[in-house]
């Protein structure tokens, strides 16, 4: 290629590296800044403190409780969603109008916005669940208020994991299943030796994806508990919120919001290439 090529060519991601830079890269260094004093968020002056408040996050156990919501709102989401979107996909890859308008229905929850789809949930916890089934609403008590957020979250997003699983679906050959009849394989045995294994590079999509997400959850938090009962379904994201604009310690929360963000890019990062290294193999 030549010069004028590449030169064309970074024309066109200039608007996009521009935006990323504004609104992620700068800041994020204005976050770093701000994390090495004691500012409330309100007062003109920032008093520098240092790495005090990188210190006070790994001397303190108030972040525990919120670190292992967000761990155990990601496991849950993260086989739940891949589970029913994957069996989604099996049961809906075929090209009938049957299956287009479900395929339709099941993805409908994605693009409804994370604040309608928290009210809704919130209200069917609340005035249906009991009502007509007689089950106690999730959301009131401590011991599964974590779990009835992270459903509402299985329940929006698993037709997003369902689309990818389809079109890895439909990129497999036929002539792979032909092969594997011959050789005496059924459905079972296909689907673990065929399907499966082809389908890695859209496994990796979506444990990358939803493992991102929810390790930063926040809006289906805020709206269907906010955090409660006590702190029992607050998440690691929603802690920074509270901690920055509600208790006024803006460097203490901006200090965990960059010690969050390392983490999410750390563990997304590794994971993303053990999947990748695993698609390299195949």
């Amino acid at each position: 290629m030549t010069k004028n090529h590449h030169a064309k060519s970074f024309l066109f991601l200039l608007p996009a590296l521009i935006i990323f830079l504004f609104v992620v890269v700068v800041p994020f260094f204005r976050g770093v800044t701000i994390s090495m004093t004691s500012w409330d968020g309100l007062a003109k002056n920032m008093n520098f403190v240092g790495m005090e408040n990188y210190k006070r996050i790994f001397s303190t156990d108030t972040i525990l409780t919120p670190l292992k919501n967000s761990l155990q709102f990601t496991a849950i989401t993260l086989i739940f969603d891949n589970i029913l979107g994957l069996a989604l996909a099996v049961l809906l890859v075929a090209s009938t109008r049957r299956a287009s308008f479900l395929r339709v229905a099941f993805f409908m929850p994605f693009i409804i916005s994370l604040v309608v789809s928290s009210y809704m949930w919130t209200y069917l916890y609340s005035s249906v669940l009991y009502p007509v089934f007689g089950l106690q609403n999730p959301l009131g008590n401590p011991e599964t208020s974590n779990l009835g957020v992270a459903l509402i979250s299985v329940w929006r997003n698993s037709g997003y994991c369902m689309l990818i699983y389809i079109a890895g679906l439909k990129s497999i050959p036929d002539s792979l299943y032909e092969a594997a009849r011959v050789e005496g394989a059924g459905r079972i045995a296909s689907f673990f030796k065929v399907t499966l294994p082809l389908l890695v590079p859209s496994l990796s999509i979506n444990i990358t994806l939803i493992l991102a997400w929810g390790l930063k959850e926040f809006d289906t938090v805020m709206v269907a508990t906010g955090g409660g009962p006590g702190r029992s379904s607050m998440s690691l994201a929603f802690y920074v919120y509270k901690t920055t604009f509600v208790w006024n310690k803006a460097g203490y929360g901006q200090a965990i919001a960059v010690v969050m963000m390392l983490f999410i890019v750390t563990v997304s990062t590794i994971v993303a290439r053990a999947l990748r290294s695993r698609e390299v193999e195949l």
